[in-house]
């Protein structure tokens, strides 16, 4: 908000009108009518005061979220170069590991189906352990 606008909103006069003075400040607040004052600006007085210290706390939080908006920038800033370094990495270990998968698709065609075979007995004997195992707790 620009100082001018500000000033304005601060100027009573403008406000509530050329009759307007502000009460003089005696330290105390009654409950009870004080026909002496004129009715309604104590009240205003009160009402700005609460208004200022509500603007006071809305200040406080939105310079609490600026800060923390400002703390998620820098996070991601850091980050990024963490994160395109752990890109390559896993574009480097899929290559090496459809190289490998490669190679063993290419050992399993030229040995034939003799590996199923194999793979078949050690299951089977695994099973056997783990059935003698279980039967003798």
């Amino acid at each position: 908000m620009s100082h001018a606008s500000q000033t304005s909103l601060r100027d009573r006069t403008n406000l509530l009108g050329e009759t307007y003075s502000t009460p003089p400040a005696s330290g105390r607040s009654t409950p009870f009518r004080d026909d002496s004052a004129p009715r309604g600006h104590r009240f205003a007085d009160d009402l700005e005061g609460q208004n200022d210290e509500r603007l006071e706390g809305l200040t406080a939080k939105v310079k609490l979220l600026k800060d923390i908006s400002i703390g998620i920038g820098n996070e991601v800033k850091n980050s990024v170069p963490d994160l395109n370094t752990l890109a390559d990495t896993f574009a480097e270990s899929s290559g090496i590991l459809n190289g490998t998968f490669r190679r063993m698709n290419n050992m399993s065609q030229r040995q034939g189906c003799r590996w199923l075979w194999y793979m078949v007995f050690l299951i089977v004997v695994f099973w056997f352990f783990i059935v003698v195992w279980w039967w003798r707790r």
